[in-house]
């Protein structure tokens, strides 16, 4: 039987473009390839292989991805990137569901959260083997996912890229936002017995320290305020606990379950609390053995189900201690006013306030790499007018919702949603379209639509329950 050639289609490569401060960034470039199927690059009338042209490991294909990378404490770094502020808001999503149903639910959404991060490392994995590259971004995933997959996808892959990247400079954004109403919330019960202020004057006092901290452009000087943050931020939970064990009240002292009408209230504050797929491509990127991230227990089994077990705790017990008066928003807000507890609040806020400037980094390198071909020879003064604008942007929104509780439900449901749930399932919906299909029965279809539904669900729902929190609340 006569074997025909298959067309060969034009490779996509990733090209490092080294930007001012040491980040690298994934550029994504057509190439051609030779009749060895090796990419090459026209230049100058000569061609230059760009992989190397031995024969590689038969169970990973004609490119392995994975060679190229390095090793890093990847779980460590799981658990330090997901472990964010949204823990001291998890009592305040019990409260929406009730004592027992906010267990069960907590730990629904935290499988749902993990599965759809499998499903889009998988099929970065598959699309680093397709498109012949080491590792892609979130953003690079989608738009090499509607490349790769039908030609009728083709015309939207810019556009799921700019979807992305959208979604993440809101969600971003709208953190740091969180972040401010945060800090002056509980610097303002610290000052409060001795002096007493609106929370809005402590947000503004923030401006002058905010503007100057996030000129910062270098990330490796932001490193030792990630360090101290930690540092903080684990002092603070650890004194948390104690206060929150002492005197417990038995478990009838809450509803076991809450009303349907305030579930969306738990999903927009829960999955702020818990998704972290902003973190997960950079980190899956870096290991040198990335089976193991998605394997079984794997690396990110194994974290999720300590940051779950976690948030979980925090949400069960803050809940049952202080009943009703989680409502606040932060737990770290129902302490007493006693030297020990005050000086958690100090704590947190410093480690939130250091946050800040990590959390602002990334929506800033999204945007100015968007918009720094219009300014010709003024980039730098152009930049630090960006960065001083968007920092007076959050705090400006921040004075005008200071409704901790709304913002960070608003947050969650209207971008995490998104991004956690229904651009996964998209994703693994293109990839995997015509090759190897949506199985059986068209499971594949059926299963992302079921999180799609579920994530525009959330969606909906949450972003009316926030709006109208914060409008009334």
């Amino acid at each position: 039987m006569e074997m025909r050639e298959m067309p060969r289609k034009p490779a996509i490569i990733a090209q490092l473009d080294q930007k001012k401060g040491g980040v690298n960034t994934v550029v994504m470039t057509n190439y051609k390839c030779d009749k060895n199927e090796v990419p090459t690059q026209s230049a100058n009338g000569s061609t230059v292989p760009l992989v190397d042209t031995r024969k590689l490991d038969p169970e990973v294909g004609e490119y392995d991805p994975f060679q190229h990378r390095k090793d890093l404490d990847t779980l460590i770094h799981l658990l330090k990137g997901s472990l964010g502020s949204g823990i001291l808001a998890m009592p305040l999503a019990f409260s929406h569901a009730g004592l027992f149903f906010g267990l069960f639910c907590t730990f629904a959404i935290g499988a749902i959260c993990t599965y759809c991060v499998h499903i889009l490392v998988k099929s970065a994995h598959e699309l680093c083997r397709r498109t012949r590259v080491p590792s892609l971004g979130f953003a690079e995933v989608a738009e090499a996912a509607f490349l790769a997959g039908p030609k009728a996808f083709h015309p939207w892959a810019k556009f799921a890229k700019a979807m992305i990247n959208m979604f993440l400079v809101i969600d971003l954004i709208g953190c740091c936002c969180v972040y401010v109403v945060f800090v002056s919330k509980n610097v303002k019960q610290v000052v409060d017995p001795h002096y007493e202020l609106d929370v809005r004057v402590y947000m503004a006092a923030l401006l002058p320290l905010l503007i100057p901290t996030n000129m910062i452009r270098n990330l490796k000087w932001l490193s030792p305020l990630s360090m101290i943050a930690n540092i903080l931020v684990a002092c603070g939970m650890g004194i948390t606990f104690y206060y929150i064990f002492s005197d417990l009240p038995p478990l009838d002292n809450v509803p076991p379950m809450a009303s349907f009408s305030s579930l969306p209230g738990f999903f927009g504050t829960a999955i702020f609390a818990l998704e972290g797929i902003g973190v997960v491509m950079p980190l899956e990127n870096n290991m040198k053995t990335p089976q193991h991230f998605i394997g079984c227990p794997g690396v990110l089994n194994t974290g999720m189900f300590f940051v779950v077990l976690l948030y979980a705790s925090t949400g069960f017990f803050g809940y049952l201690k202080y009943g009703p008066a989680t409502s606040v928003g932060s737990i770290t807000l129902n302490l007493p006013n006693e030297p020990l507890a005050q000086s958690v609040k100090v704590m947190i806020a410093i480690a939130i306030f250091f946050t800040y400037a990590l959390q602002f980094y990334v929506p800033m390198e999204i945007i100015w790499k968007a918009v720094k071909n219009n300014f010709g020879s003024h980039k730098t003064v152009a930049e630090y007018g960006i960065r001083a604008s968007l920092v007076i942007l959050t705090v400006v929104m921040a004075i005008l919702i200071p409704n901790l509780g709304g913002f960070i439900g608003l947050v969650g449901a209207v971008c995490l949603s998104m991004l956690g749930m229904i651009f996964p399932s998209i994703i693994e919906l293109v990839t995997f379209y015509e090759d190897p299909g949506l199985g059986k029965y068209n499971w594949r279809l059926w299963k992302n639509g079921f999180l799609i539904c579920f994530g525009l669900l959330g969606f909906v729902t949450g972003t009316y329950v926030s709006i109208n929190e914060i409008i009334y609340g």
